[in-house]
């Protein structure tokens, strides 16, 4: 099983910045799509970005939510398993959990759980 650890949350005015960081357990050079989803309470999950690599590049096709597109950019570092979140011209209603995950139906089947870590939040407020 695959273990993932965001990190990099934190309190931010409107307009700030934050880079989130996601940790990956074990390799992930066969992992070819990655995302950050975002959660408010009582809300489900949304997708904020994703990335789909061809397996050893951390280059690929990327994917951004309405809300976010041209102020986000999702990245990854595969040497280091590491998935990131560079987040600009954060807006109050950025605000929520954000989590890392492993699309299971896009990496291998449907028979397969998707993997997510346990988030971290990200709270924008004046």
């Amino acid at each position: 099983q695959v273990q993932l650890v965001e990190s990099g949350g934190g309190l931010v005015q409107p307009g700030g910045s934050l880079t989130l960081s996601c940790t990956v357990s074990e390799g992930i050079f066969n992992i070819y799509v990655m995302g950050w989803y975002r959660q408010a309470p009582g809300k489900q999950r949304e997708l904020v970005a994703s990335i789909k690599t061809g397996g050893f590049s951390n280059r690929g096709e990327t994917k951004y939510g309405g809300d976010v597109k041209g102020r986000f950019t999702i990245s990854s570092d595969k040497f280091n398993n590491k998935l990131y979140l560079q987040m600009d011209s954060l807006k109050p209603e950025g605000t929520g959990v954000y989590y890392c995950n492993i699309d299971a139906k896009m990496n291998w089947d449907s028979s397969r759980e998707d993997y997510w870590g346990q988030g971290t939040q990200v709270t924008v407020s004046a």
